[in-house]
């Protein structure tokens, strides 16, 4: 008898949706129970129906029980209706035709982008780059193409184009890629989009001259006038700065300083160079020794081999033989060497060498130059010892090229440098605010510590 009611009771109330609906809103359990009841009773209004018997002996918990299933079902119903009726009113044609578009879209970028791969560089003038440049000044939203300008396809394909383009002029014409890119940085082509930047100049009109007289008639190199960058180094670059600094200690045989960071490498550095007798030969291996003492003794014999391809001495006839440097070596030296050299020189980015090909890097602003200010340290502690370290211990060559106007600095792996005396970027005399010619000057020697 309790369960036909149980059954008879959920019946009813599943065909009385409105006065159902009051009764989810009680909270009470006597209340739901009264109002499951009305319900059925307000269904058979006006006919004879007589009330259950022993009614007060169904469990409460049965009948809400059976009115949440109910609930449950039906609103699962409700929602379900209405995810119908939102998809059968979705415009499906209009969605399509901005579908098409945005493939389409992606599609032309792609091909914009990939056109310069598949060029001659004999074909390429600099006229199609100012092109590009034009094509970029006047990129405009899409309309309903959401996907395609929140990624920015079209600005981003024109700019891969526009260094693709200038990376082939720079591989025909060297001298023409110079003349273009001074002509369009900064002012169109931001001087870190540039694949490098080595001969540009900084700022054409703010460019200081590169050779003043100093005050005993002495040829002298003028200051950068670029406000000084602020370095901020990483607990790595602490950890290797605090393992160099004590390498050069060992090196120099105790020549220390109470300062801390690079200011106290600068000052080992200038107290080890202003020594009596001192020769740039000691200088050389004083760096050499420091950095195959950073790079621990497996990482040399690890790069001989995986990087510049000479067989190790193993009792064959190829001992010693260079087979290499592989493809490779330049480019993945460039893109390693920024994590573990920024505590010496800081930030720096991956480019192209002058001859167009990857394996170039180049440096912001040189940490070390911008803080010693020194270019006999800048020669002789930097440029020179690490040409010789890559192409003696490690078997590939290394041209670093400083520019004492921006203090940034072009290291291009896998070229061979040039002798000093005959690198353009090294200009004759010291800087116009360099310490060390101060002291030497101070002192009465004509030590040249410069050059």
């Amino acid at each position: 008898m309790v369960g036909r009611n149980q059954r008879r009771s959920v019946f009813l109330v599943a065909i009385a949706i409105v006065p159902y609906t009051e009764c989810l809103n009680s909270v009470s359990l006597a209340k739901q129970r009264n109002c499951v009841l009305s319900a059925r009773f307000a269904e058979n209004e006006g006919q004879q129906v007589t009330p259950p018997v022993q009614r007060s002996t169904i469990p409460e918990e049965s009948i809400v029980s059976s009115t949440d299933d109910t609930a449950t079902a039906l609103s699962a119903g409700i929602v379900h209706e209405k995810s119908s009726s939102m998809l059968s009113d979705l415009n499906w044609e209009s969605i399509g035709r901005v579908f098409l578009s945005e493939v389409k879209e992606t599609a032309d970028c792609v091909s914009l982008a990939a056109g310069p791969l598949f060029q001659s560089d004999a074909l390429v003038q600099a006229e199609a780059i100012v092109k590009v440049c034009d094509e970029l000044d006047t990129v405009k939203p899409v309309e309903n193409l959401f996907v395609s300008e929140k990624l920015g396809l079209r600005r981003r394909a024109l700019e891969f184009k526009r260094h693709e383009l200038l990376v082939k002029l720079m591989r025909q014409n060297y001298d023409s890629y110079v003349a273009t890119a001074a002509f369009l940085s900064p002012s169109r082509i931001p001087r870190k989009d540039l694949p490098n930047i080595q001969d540009v100049p900084y700022e054409k009109d703010a460019e200081p001259a590169r050779i003043v007289i100093g005050e005993g008639g002495e040829d002298l190199v003028a200051d950068c006038r670029i406000e000084d960058m602020k370095y901020n180094e990483s607990p790595l670059d602490k950890l290797l700065l605090s393992i160099f600094r004590n390498l050069v200690t060992k090196n120099t045989g105790g020549v220390t300083s109470p300062k801390e960071g690079i200011l106290g490498l600068v000052d080992q550095g200038r107290t080890f160079m202003l020594k009596p007798g001192q020769t740039p030969e000691a200088q050389h291996k004083m760096v050499s020794d420091t950095l195959a003492g950073l790079m621990t003794p497996v990482l040399p014999p690890f790069y001989r081999i995986f990087m510049s391809g000479i067989v190790p001495k193993i009792g064959t006839e190829f001992d010693g033989k260079q087979f290499g440097p592989w493809f490779y070596a330049p480019w993945l030296t460039s893109v390693v060497t920024p994590t573990f050299f920024g505590f010496l020189v800081g930030p720096s980015r991956p480019n192209h060498r002058k001859d167009g090909q990857l394996g170039g890097l180049v440096v912001e602003k040189c940490k070390f130059l911008q803080e010693s200010g020194c270019k006999g340290l800048c020669l002789h502690q930097c440029k020179l010892p690490a040409q010789q370290f890559f192409k003696d211990e490690l078997g590939l060559p290394l041209t670093v090229s400083p520019n004492f106007v921006t203090q940034e600095c072009q290291w291009s792996f896998g070229e061979s440098p040039l002798p000093a005396s005959e690198d353009p970027s090294f200009p004759t005399g010291c800087l116009v605010g360099c310490e060390s010619r101060k002291t030497l000057v101070a002192t009465g020697s004509r030590v040249d510590a410069c050059n």
